[in-house]
Order: C-alpha cells, then structure tokens, then sequence
C-alpha cells in the first residue's frame, strides 16, 4: 500500500484553524520520573504485572528476574534454559504463570509464587522470538525463526491448535488485537506486517511499505481509531489504518533499527525504541516527536506498557528500567450542586451524584456509587487539568500547551487560548494563563487586563486569594489588582489549596503539608500605605499554623479543616493542629469534593469509581470553634453531633488539653475512666467501674485511693481485684489482723502460697506454714522451718524429706542425718523442744503496731540460754501436806530440808528476776493493749469496723472453698459490695 512519509517533528493540518495551529509549537506536558534502575545482563523483554508492582525481565544469559518497581527489590530470579537466550517472557495473571519461550526452541510455564514448573513443551523448530497471551481465552502465540506461527491452548493440555504460515523470513513479533481479540498482527523481517483471525491459517491482508525488515508491532489500544504501529530495520515508526490497508504515517529520527514499539493504553503517546539508545515519544494525535530521552543503557530492546496504569517498563543491554509518564491522578472536578465532571483520554462526562437511585439504599463508607453518566463532548485537546472557578459557572480543560473554557450547564465553549499554566482567581470571573517562563497574563471577565512579567523565570503558577509563582525552590504570591509581591515563601510546592474564605492556605510539598493563615487586613494596610515592599514581601502577611510530615495526594477544604488523603493510603483532616484519621484506604483515592447537605466527602479511583465517606459538618465547625476558644458556640453546636460521634469530640477536647469538658462529653466507659483518673476524680472513676468493672480497673483505681489516702476505697478495690499482694501490703501496713487472717485463707485457695506464708509467718503460725511448704512439695524447707520454729517436729520433717529424695537419688537421701538417729549432731536440740513449749504455754499478746517501737528489742531475748538457766535452776514445786506416818518414818531431819530450800533461793536470784521480768512486760502489754484500744479503733476504722468489705472477703474465701469459678466469685462479690 502507498505510504505518505512526514520529515521529523511534522504535523498535518488541523481543521481547528489558526488556533490549532498557533498552538502546535506548545509541548505535550509530559513528566517523567523514574521507579526503577536496574543494571544486569542484556535484558531481551520486560512485562509489567497487572495488579503486581512487579516487572518481569528475560535475560539473554538464560534467567528471567522479577523486580519490584516500588521497593526497587528483586523479588524471584531462576534459570530458564542454561546459556540459551530467552528472548520473550509475559505473565498470566489468571493463572498466576509466566510463560517464557527460548533459543532451544521450548516453551516453559512457572508458578510465579512458587517457581513450580507447569509444563515444558518443544514449539517450533528455531528460535522462539515471541510470545503474547489472548487477554480472555486460554490461548497462546508464539512466533519463531522457522517463519510460523502457533497457537497453543492451554486447557486442551498445550495442544498446537493452529500453525499460521504465509511469512518468508523470521516472525519477530505478534500482537493481539486489543479491540478484537480474535484477530492479531505478526511483524516478520520480511518487510512485511500481516493481519490474520484465530479462525483460519492464512493472513486476512498484508501491509507493506517498510524498506526493510520489520521488528515490532503494536496496536492503538484507546479511542475508535483503528491503527497499528510498526517499527523497522530501516530507522523509521509507521502507523498503519488497518481497514483501510494504508499507511497513515511515518516518524523518522532514530539513528539505527527500530526495535520495540508501544502505544500507551492511557496516554496520547507512541513510543518507540531503537538501537540507537534512545526512546523517543510521539504523539499520537499530531505524530510530532515530543520527548526524547537515552539513559545511557545501550540499546533498547523491548518496552512494556499497562491498561489503567503510566508506567512503562524498558529493556536494555545493560538492564531494565522503569519509569513513570505523567500524572495518574484521575482528572475530574465537582461543584458544589454534586455535579461531577470527568475526562478521561479524550472523552468528557458528566455525573450527578444528586440523581441517584431513589429506590437504592443509603450510601455506605467505601462503597462504590452506582451513578448514571451523560457524555459531554469529545474533547479537541487531551486533557491533562480540569477545574471549575469558584462560583462552579464554568469549567476549564487544559492540554497539549491549550486551555479551553466551557460553560459548565451547558458545556459551550466560551474561551480558549494558549498555556503551559492556567488557575483561577477567588473572584469567579478572574483566571490567569502561564503562556511561557517569562510570560503570565492576567483576564477578567474573558479579557487580559494584565500581561506580567515576573523578574524570574516562572515555573508553575497557583490560583486562589493571591497569585501564586513558582521560581526553582521559591514560590511568591502576588495580588491580583496590581501583582503587587505579598509575601515569598522558601518552599517548593507541587499544589496550592486556598479555604473558600481565603483566609487559609495549604502549600502540598513532596514530603511536607504546610498549613498558612493569610493576615488579609495586614496585607492591604502595607500595600495601601505605598510604603516600599521588600524582597521577602510583607513580614506578616502569612503566620505558619501548623506543619504536618505527611506524603499528601489530594486536598480540600471544608470549613478551616483541611481533609486529605496520603500516599500511605489513609484519608485524614486537620484542624487546630490535631491530625484525625478518618479512614485507612484500601487503593488509592483522589478527592473530588464534599458535599455538606450529604455530610459526605466524595473521592475516586484511577478507574473512575465514585466513594464516599461521612464526615459531619457540626463535628468540623464544632472543633473549629475549639480551636478558636470560642466555647459559647462549640457549646449551642454540641446538641446538633449525634451520640455516637461524641467519642470523637472528647478524644479531641483531651488533645486540645480540655479534660474537664471531654470528660462530660465522653461516651465510651473506657475513655470516661481514663479522664478521671488523669483528673484524679476517685468518686467518678469508681462509679464508671461499678457500671463497667474490670479486674484491670479495680487495680488501677486501688493504687490511686492508696495514693490518695482513702484506706477505705483502696481496700474495696483491692478485694474487687483480687489483688492478694496489694491486700499483704496495704493490711500489714496498718496492722489489720483479722484482714491477714482472711487473706492468708484466701491466698491458699487461690494457690499463692507465698503470701499466704507470709501472711502465716507474721500471726505466728508456724504449724500452718509447715504445712504450706509441705503441700507444695517443699519438704526441705520444711525441714528447716521445723528446725527454727517447731523442732519437735524436726525428725518428722527429716524423715518426709529423706522419703521424697530417696525416689529421685537414694544415696542423697541417706546422707541426710535425722536427729532422732544422730541427736549429736543437732546442738541444744532439746531445749530447742523445751522452748517451744515454754512458747506454747506462755501466749504472747497482740499489740498495735503503734507501740512497736517500745518492745523492738524484745526479739533479741535468746530463748535456748533461757531454757538452760532453768534446766540449771529449776524454780521449786510446791510439795504437799505430808501425813502422821510419813512424818514418823521420815529418816531426814527437817533442818536438812530448809537449808536445801535456802541454797535453791540463793542459786537463782537471775532467774527469779527475768521470770518477774516476763511477768511484769506481759501485764505492762495487757495495760497498753487497753490503753491503746481507742487509738487502734482509730486507725482501723476503715479497715476491722468495715464489716461488708470483712464480709466481702470473707465470701470471696468461701466462694473459693466451695470451688466456685471466677464468674461466679465476682457476681457474689459484686453483690456483697453494692449491698454496702
């Protein structure tokens, strides 16, 4: 077929007229960031996931290498076919596979999750030059050296359903038809492009016009046009009308063999790449060369592209890369009726959020919206940029270096003209226009009334109350009546997101939110006194309210909140410097706007689903009202939140520092105990655990009454929580006898048997604590016990002692010596037994633990030394009346007896003291015990005279001991004490 050729950078005329043309020296506004750099060995192909950030890489050296462009992270690597190239590999999402097909002339599919091999098959005679997957059905081509090509399907077992023959040369590429899938396109070095169907083996037609061999096809995926795209040995990009068998255009620029072609699904852009090194983008409405980049990796190879996303992949020589093209934000704008404007490739809709269903059911958080959609127009220029002024009358369409003005009822044109940049003023019929670096134009009413030219270069200009120009790293905001300079800030921003009223200002950077209040009044007293502005503007023309570290997508303002969402998937507001998240985000979302009425906020995807969100409008105003300390109106505001978002409003009165009030105003039984304890409230924490109780709690508000001072309260709470060591200490403190009695009772049954030795040990009960250490298998420190408290029950002990060792180590046990064989070995054994029993028979006296000190050394008497002054001097035994015949048959004279009696008196006068001693101590203790009896009742009366909280304890030992479980042990407990 004949084929028109065009000289580089050429553009054929436009029926648009003199405007088009004028306006085709503007660039196509392209930004290109890069995602992934990966150096390797020659990369023959690259495939990009569809859900995946993940690209896949087939290696010449025989690997394919699977990266994620996110992370920059190589996820799997394997060897495909050993020192063999494989020169094309693609993914089945479906499937989770990916299919590779090499120089041995094999076809090998792996699990990509597990690296399993699914099949190996041998498909053709010579190399394999090409793989593509049908994007529906379970079919496979495949192209090769042998000049065939095959088709495979996978569900019938990989069986060769159909061989297509007609080229002369080597098939190095095939392409599915994107808008039908049941036919595609094979590039062979024959010069030749062929068009076949699924259906029959020879071509439908061949296209012809290339010089020399052809490398690549590829076809148009969006819009009606029905074209393909070529790229050849002989340094030049065709573009092909498939219907009409001609060739509609070629590119020339590249400086040796085209390689790879790719026609962007979501961009007006044809790229190719060459040998050369270069990739060069061209658009592909006008076929002008637009972007020309080489990234220094050698030649290109292979570039892949994907439906719904900007990235591209390429491969390389010397690796692979991944870059970004443009901006995925989708473009849309709503006004403040619901009405959504959308434009997506060339094509503008419009959706009435207001006019949905009425029989449907009200709109749920992240639910997509089922919403009716009417088509606008199709747009001359494509749009990159689409906003409404601020009254929402008109709406503007800005791209490829244009911008167009439509009326927004009607969708009329009603202006257009040149520009890099356009943005709104505050006042609805004001607009600014960027129409080069050096170069900004101001109208008003749809006529310039001002052409400014700024000192410096301007890269990007903003909207809003003040004009805004970016220079480098430096932004200025200039009014609009004269461009005077209001202030310049040393930040970098990529939006700039003005409040309604104009009193607020949100500078989006990379990394960073700032939020400025505009001092509006300062500003116009400076600039109307003539007085000189400096370099810097006027010093308080902004005031810095808050800076938030934050990776920001998209912003709007309701009210003085600014609500956002983030690169990390989170939509949040702020307000008076308090960040609230309202939602964690499955996918990313792009805001459109917020409807008050609906108390909605409303955002898309990148596939154009409308959600919503609520956010209560009283909520906002009332926190704003907060902020601004005017409590009077947060207070008539207050009634209007409904009950459930009252939480909200007290988690952000206690961040803003106001307990007292987030405390009245909190629902949450959980946060209302946290306030009162900050505030030190004991009454009104101990009500919220009465009606939401807690183990937890009850210990919580027991520590606090103990700081507190209120003996009373701890105790209750302490019982309540059962907090046994609390109880050991808060009893010994204040010398609660009867309180260890029952919580020794109490430990035992709930098997903390350390406090209730403890408890055991301080009432003198050392038979109980034997017993505990020998219920809990302790029988050596039984035995030690025994020794120093109970030493007639040493041998008992010993003997229990030896029983239990000898099972586990028999020569252990009988070396351990009893004292009942080795009484030797085992000093003042027996007066150790005679002591206890003194002990037994002589009770000690309790005493308040306020007279302490006054007996502190009684402890220090040796009771062994004691025993032996007696067993030395045993204090006389009163003898009885002896009778008439005894007398007679007396052989001792009587003096004999008295002068026995006198040496005895006069052998232990030491002892007769400290037995008078003891004597005199015991009934000096009984006195002090009387006399201290009002003061103990004094201490204690908390403690001994509370007789529920006695009777509480008391109930929660028996319920222990009748084996009652927990559940149950609290409702008892609970009743005891809410009877008190």
């Amino acid at each position: 077929a004949p084929c028109a050729r065009s000289p580089p950078r050429s553009r054929p005329h436009s029926s648009r007229g003199n405007r088009r043309q004028q306006a085709s020296v503007m660039p196509l506004r392209l930004d290109i960031k890069r995602k992934l750099s990966s150096r390797s060995d020659r990369v023959k192909t690259v495939d990009l996931h569809p859900t995946e950030p993940w690209v896949l890489s087939a290696m010449y050296n025989g690997h394919v290498f699977l990266w994620n462009y996110t992370t920059q992270a190589l996820v799997k690597s394997f060897e495909v076919s050993p020192d063999q190239p494989v020169r094309s590999a693609k993914f089945v999402a479906r499937k989770q596979w990916i299919v590779a097909g090499s120089d041995d002339m094999q076809i090998r599919v792996y699990n990509y999750n597990t690296l399993e091999k699914v099949k190996v098959f041998e498909a053709h005679s010579d190399y394999i030059r090409c793989i593509a997957v049908h994007p529906s059905q379970p079919l496979l081509l495949s192209s090769s050296d042998d000049m065939t090509i095959r088709l495979w399907d996978w569900e019938k077992n990989w069986v060769n359903a159909m061989t297509f023959e007609g080229h002369t040369h080597y098939v190095m590429m095939v392409a599915f038809n994107p808008k039908d899938a049941n036919t595609f396109a094979s590039a062979s070095l024959d010069r030749s492009i062929k068009v076949w169907g699924l259906n029959t083996p020879q071509p439908h037609f061949t296209l012809e016009g290339h010089e020399k061999g052809v490398n690549c096809v590829e076809y148009f995926a969006g819009g009606d046009r029905p074209y393909l795209v070529s790229g050849a040995d002989d340094q030049t990009v065709k573009v092909w009308d498939y219907q009409t068998k001609q060739c509609v255009q070629t590119m020339e620029g590249h400086t040796h063999n085209v390689a790879a072609v790719c026609c962007h699904p979501e961009l007006p852009i044809i790229m190719s790449g060459s040998e050369d090194g270069t990739v060069r983008i061209w658009h592909a409405n006008t076929y002008r060369q637009e972007y020309n980049f080489n990234y220094a990796y050698e030649r290109c190879w292979s570039i892949a592209s994907l439906k719904g996303s900007n990235n591209v992949a390429l491969a390389y020589d010397e690796g692979t890369i991944v870059v970004q093209l443009g901006n995925e934000e989708p473009i849309a704008s709503m006004d403040t009726s619901g009405k959504l404007v959308l434009a997506k490739h060339n094509e503008i809709t419009s959706v009435d959020i207001k006019k949905a269903d009425p029989g449907a059911e009200p709109a749920i958080d992240g639910e997509r919206l089922r919403l009716p959609s009417k088509e606008l127009d199709v747009c001359e220029i494509y749009p990159q940029w689409l906003s409404r002024n601020s009254n929402g009358r008109f709406a503007v369409v800005c791209g490829d270096g244009e911008y167009i003005i439509y009326t927004a009822l009607a969708w009329r044109k009603r202006a257009f003209g040149s520009a890099l940049d356009f943005v709104w003023a505050t006042e609805s019929g004001d607009y600014a226009v960027r129409e080069s670096p050096m170069s900004i134009k101001l109208f008003k009413n749809f006529k310039e009334v001002r052409a400014f030219k700024p000192p410096f270069q301007a890269d990007a200009i903003y909207g809003g109350a003040l004009l805004g120009v970016r220079s480098g790293e430096v932004t200025f905001f200039f009014d609009w009546a004269e461009c005077r300079l209001v202030r310049r800030v040393d930040v970098q921003p990529r939006e700039v997101k003005w409040s309604d009223t104009g009193d607020m200002v949100a500078l989006v950077c990379d990394d960073s939110l700032f939020l400025l209040r505009y001092n509006r009044e300062t500003a116009a007293v400076a600039l109307e006194s003539g007085a000189p502005v400096g370099e810097e503007g006027i010093d308080d023309a902004f005031e810095l309210v808050h800076e938030i570290a934050d990776q920001v997508r998209t912003c709007v303002w309701v009210a003085e909140c600014l609500v956002y969402t983030t690169k990390a998937g989170r939509l949040n507001y702020t307000v008076g410097g308090e960040v609230i998240t309202l939602q964690h985000l499955d996918r990313p979302l792009y805001i459109v706007g917020y409807l008050p009425k609906d108390n909605r906020i409303y955002l898309l995807d990148r596939d154009f689903a409308i959600v919503s969100y609520q956010l209560l409008l009283a909520v906002l105003e009332y926190q704003t009202a907060v902020v601004r300390r005017d409590f009077a109106s947060a207070a008539n505001l207050l009634p209007a939140i409904p009950q459930p978002e009252h939480n909200r409003i007290a988690r952000f009165l206690e961040a803003q520092g106001f307990k007292e009030e987030a405390l009245a105003v909190a629902t949450d039984p959980e946060h209302q105990f946290e306030l009162a304890v900050q505030l030190g409230k004991l009454q009104t924490a101990y009500a919220i655990t009465q009606e939401q109780p807690s183990e937890a709690r009850w210990k919580q508000l027991g520590d606090m009454a103990l700081h507190a001072a209120d003996l009373r309260l701890a105790e209750e709470c302490l019982v309540r929580a059962a907090d046994l060591g609390g109880l050991l200490l808060l009893y010994t403190s204040t010398g609660h006898a009867q309180g260890i009695d029952r919580l020794a009772a109490l430990a035992k049954k709930k098997g903390k048997l350390n406090v209730a030795f403890v408890c055991s040990l301080l009432r003198g009960q050392p038979e109980t604590c034997m017993d505990l250490l020998v219920a809990a298998g302790r029988a050596p420190e039984a035995s030690f016990l025994a020794r120093t408290y109970l030493p007639s029950k040493t041998s008992q002990m010993v003997h229990l002692w030896k029983e239990n060792l000898r099972q586990v180590n028999p020569k252990a046990a009988d070396s351990i010596a009893d004292p009942a064989d080795y009484p030797n070995l085992f000093d003042d054994l027996d007066l150790a037994v005679q002591a206890e029993s003194w002990l037994q028979s002589h009770n000690l006296q309790e005493a308040p633990a306020s007279v302490y000190l006054e007996h502190a050394h009684d402890n220090e008497s040796d009771l062994i030394e004691h025993m032996r002054a007696l067993a030395a001097n045993p204090p006389p035994e009163e003898q009885p009346t002896p009778g008439a015949a005894q007398l007679d048959a007396a052989d001792e004279p009587v003096e004999e007896a008295e002068e026995e009696a006198e040496a005895v008196e006069a052998q232990e006068p030491e002892l007769e003291t400290e037995l008078e001693a003891d004597v005199e101590a015991e009934e000096e203790a009984d006195k002090e015990v009387d006399a201290e009896e009002q003061t103990e009742a004094e201490v204690t009366e908390t403690l001994v005279a509370d007789e529920n909280v006695d009777e509480a304890l008391e109930a929660l030992v028996e319920a222990d001991v009748a084996g009652g479980d927990d559940d149950d042990l609290d409702a008892e407990l609970d009743a005891e004490l809410d009877a008190f």
